[in-house]
């Protein structure tokens, strides 16, 4: 029996014969990789997921959920989609918040396994431990918002749906998956479903786990509720994430035209402050979060409204050259109706607009700041038509393909573009991006924190910066694998002893925060293990050449070598207890 918290169970779909199984999942298994990205990382590797190209049809796609959802405990809503990335070969978590984590959970499974094609467009309905596939004709090539209507009116509001768009049917490399409005995002997971032929799953269910210590659990539950109103959360509550934007401006941080530059004159007027002057908005809260940092702009024009972080105004605005408020919030919105992630979107269109710049594509009006070329580009994206046929592969695959040593400012680590956190500004976030498992992703290394405390010379990376690094890395992996919002991680005092009283108080275990901290470096050598396994090489943990010659030309103070860059690498794979190059050593080889 498993331990309270879990149903000790996978819910593995083959499409190509239709069938399905549950399996249980040990509770030492459990127990060591906790669930979400953890446990994720685990079952791809027991099902050898790592053999397979992420469109072939033995690839495998998971969605898992954690010991923490359905609890009281906020911002505990959350599951991760785990695959091999279509964008960058290697492994992928992409966690959201939803009810669908909530539903999925309840069929009586803390993972949903997918493998297999169907022959024609298909819904996966799970309706507790029943699974079947049902025609998905009527909605093939609707967006996502049309789709999520069609679904709610035929299956009724009793199911939660994760949702492709037209990008992941067309197997765009960075299509999202979508549900509730949010989306699992980077690293194209949607594009994986795409070339299963399935539109959609459907899940349902009644099966609720019990708490070891429900008492405990709601106390500890009203009191991180009260810890989530305060000063580490504020900001986001009030303004949204898009309040960074000025701030990085000031710092000169925020990536500019392809990260040519480290600010950009007007970008006021994407500042949330700015925004509310001439857009109605609302606040929401994803499902069973207490901190609603959610700000949708534009509902008052009878649509749903366009989500705006900070993310999506840097990628489709300053990065493009772009400060027109209007051309933002629509291109937001294009993303999100055709189920595409934001930052690769914007981070290929400005490499595709630097390349039209140099001549090196047949573009006149693909140029920084042309807001109408932008909008024109989203849909080709989607729908690989004209030029989007091309950067529907991302701005590593179109530097391959364009060639002129134009990969030494192509946007990307491992294939996936950057951020808003300009590298040479943020030189601990840089050695964050540069062995990451996943890519360019700083939801995975939260550096970024280092650079913004007085622990570093942020300009100026040192050796120490690889530990520190590594502290991020492993408590977001903690994060990651419970899973909570990562806007928590101010509110606790000593992530790691949190950790471990929310999971003792859920399962009933007798945790210390020595075994969550051994718990995160598994996981790391686990993601780690699956890129080795994939094809990986030791030569991928860097950045684009332009971010090691050259200075920020309006900061020449925010400059990083090469060579500063080899010796943070070296450190970071020393203080991992891996070889200097990144291979794991016999003693952290883990049985696959």
């Amino acid at each position: 029996m498993a331990a309270h918290g879990y149903h000790g169970k996978t819910l593995d779909i083959d499409l190509t014969t239709g069938s399905f199984v549950s399996n249980v999942i040990d509770e030492e298994v459990l127990r060591h990789h906790i669930g979400g990205s953890g446990l994720g990382v685990r079952l791809l590797l027991d099902r050898e997921a790592h053999r397979h190209e992420p469109f072939n049809s033995k690839s495998t796609i998971g969605f898992i959920f954690s010991p923490l959802v359905g609890s009281p405990l906020t911002t505990s809503a959350k599951f991760a989609v785990v695959n091999r990335s279509p964008l960058t070969m290697r492994f992928n978590d992409s966690l959201a918040s939803s009810r669908f984590a909530i539903n999925g959970k309840r069929t009586g499974h803390d993972a949903i396994m997918i493998t297999g094609v169907c022959e024609t467009p298909s819904i996966i309905v799970v309706d507790e431990s029943e699974v079947s596939l049902q025609s998905a004709k009527a909605i093939w090539g609707m967006t996502i918002p049309d789709s999520e209507q069609w679904l709610l009116d035929t299956y009724g509001d009793d199911y939660s749906a994760a949702v492709i768009g037209p990008a992941g049917e067309n197997q765009v490399r960075f299509a999202t998956i979508s549900h509730d409005g949010r989306h699992a995002g980077r690293g194209g997971s949607g594009a994986i479903l795409g070339s299963k032929n399935i539109k959609a799953i459907l899940v349902r269910g009644s099966q609720r786990c019990e708490w070891a210590d429900e008492t405990g659990l709601v106390n500890y539950a009203k009191q991180l509720s009260k810890a989530s109103f305060g000063p580490a959360t504020a900001k986001y509550r009030e303004l949204g994430t898009a309040s960074n934007l000025l701030v990085f401006n000031r710092m000169n941080c925020l990536p500019t035209r392809n990260f040519t530059a480290g600010s950009m004159e007007g970008s006021e007027s994407l500042s949330p402050q700015q925004l509310q002057l001439a857009h109605d908005k609302v606040q929401v809260s994803c499902a069973a979060c207490t901190i609603g940092c959610t700000h949708i702009y534009g509902k008052q024009s009878g649509t749903s409204g366009t989500r705006i972080e900070y993310e999506n105004i840097f990628a489709l605005g300053p990065l493009c050259g772009i400060t027109n408020q209007d051309t933002v919030i629509q291109a937001s919105q294009l993303c999100d109706d055709f189920g595409m992630d934001t930052i690769s979107v914007g981070g290929t269109i400005a490499f595709a607009m630097e390349c039209a710049e140099r001549g090196y594509l047949d573009d006149t009006l693909l140029r920084f700041g042309n807001d109408e070329r932008l909008l024109q580009l989203i849909p080709q994206i989607a729908n690989r038509t004209e030029m989007g046929a091309l950067l529907a592969n991302g701005s590593k695959r179109v530097a391959m393909e364009i060639g002129q040593d134009t990969i030494d400012f192509a946007p990307q680590v491992k294939g996936m573009e950057i951020p808003g956190y300009e590298p040479r500004a943020l030189q601990t976030m840089a050695l964050g991006f540069a062995v990451g498992a996943r890519g360019a992703d700083h939801n995975r290394s939260g550096a970024y924190e280092v650079d913004f405390s007085e622990q570093v010379d942020r300009k100026r990376a040192d050796i120490t910066a690889a530990a520190l690094a590594i502290e991020t890395e492993d408590k977001a992996a903690v994060i990651d694998s419970l899973i909570l919002c990562k806007f928590l991680r101010g509110v606790f005092d000593d992530l790691h002893a949190a950790a471990a009283d929310m999971l003792n108080l859920v399962t009933g275990w007798d945790i210390n925060r020595d075994e969550i901290i051994e718990s995160a470096k598994r996981i790391i050598d686990l993601k780690k293990q699956f890129n080795i396994l994939a094809g990986w090489s030791p030569e991928e943990d860097t950045l684009p050449k332009r971010m090691l010659q050259t200075a920020l030309a309006d900061d020449p103070d925010a400059s990083l070598s090469e060579e500063t860059l080899r010796m943070l690498v070296k450190a970071y794979n020393r203080g991992r207890g891996w070889t200097d190059d990144g291979f794991l050593q016999s003693t952290t080889v883990h049985e696959v």
